[in-house]
């Protein structure tokens, strides 16, 4: 779900990059050093996932998992993300650097939403902590899909088609997040139940 270099115009690249800006600042504040170690996971965690790529008809995707450090980290999740998309950016030539603000908004901004919109839910127990995870992992895809129409549209009218195979390339990964999301927090509950607690 990156966009590559040369696709955006100017003004969409400024604006991704002044919204990545302060909400890495919003996250770097709020980053406890002892957590440190957690945020390091998660971000390879997020890193490694995007280069597992599955052949869906003419094209490929992967596991994003913002959902879920979105749930574990809130709004440290955007310089975990921010980190992991420079590495692969530079390692990978994904995305790109003139557009790592704009991918930074596209994946960390759901992130955010969903820690605030279905943590609560996820903390408690049952089905309603289940269908809190998996509303989690999949709405963050849909958000991230949107995000990428969203700018790929107002850099030209000549991408409307684009963003609208984006969008259903992705439905299927919703449904993969959001249950492997659900089976992960279902796990970290039993197993490490501090790590929800945010």
């Amino acid at each position: 779900m990156h966009i590559s270099e040369g696709i955006l115009s100017a003004p969409v690249l400024a604006t991704g990059a002044a919204l990545a800006a302060g909400m890495t600042i919003i996250g770097l504040r709020r980053l406890d050093p002892a957590r440190m170690v957690r945020v390091g996971l998660l971000a390879s965690a997020f890193y490694v996932a995007s280069l597992v790529h599955v052949p869906i008809g003419p094209g490929n995707a992967h596991l994003v998992l913002n959902g879920l450090l979105g749930l574990l980290l809130g709004w440290v999740a955007v310089p975990a993300i921010l980190t992991a998309l420079l590495l692969q950016a530079v390692m990978f030539q994904f995305g790109g650097l003139t557009v790592l603000g704009v991918n930074t908004v596209i994946m960390a901004m759901p992130a955010v939403v969903c820690h605030y919109a279905f943590g609560p839910l996820v903390k408690r127990t049952g089905r309603t902590a289940a269908l809190g995870a998996f509303a989690a992992g999949a709405l963050a895809v849909l958000l991230s899909g949107t995000l990428v129409a969203i700018f790929l549209i107002f850099s030209g009218e000549q991408f409307l088609q684009a963003a609208w195979v984006i969008l259903a390339a992705h439905v299927p990964i919703m449904l993969i997040e959001g249950l492997l999301t659900m089976f992960l927090v279902a796990f970290f509950k039993r197993a490490k139940p501090e790590l929800l607690a945010l």
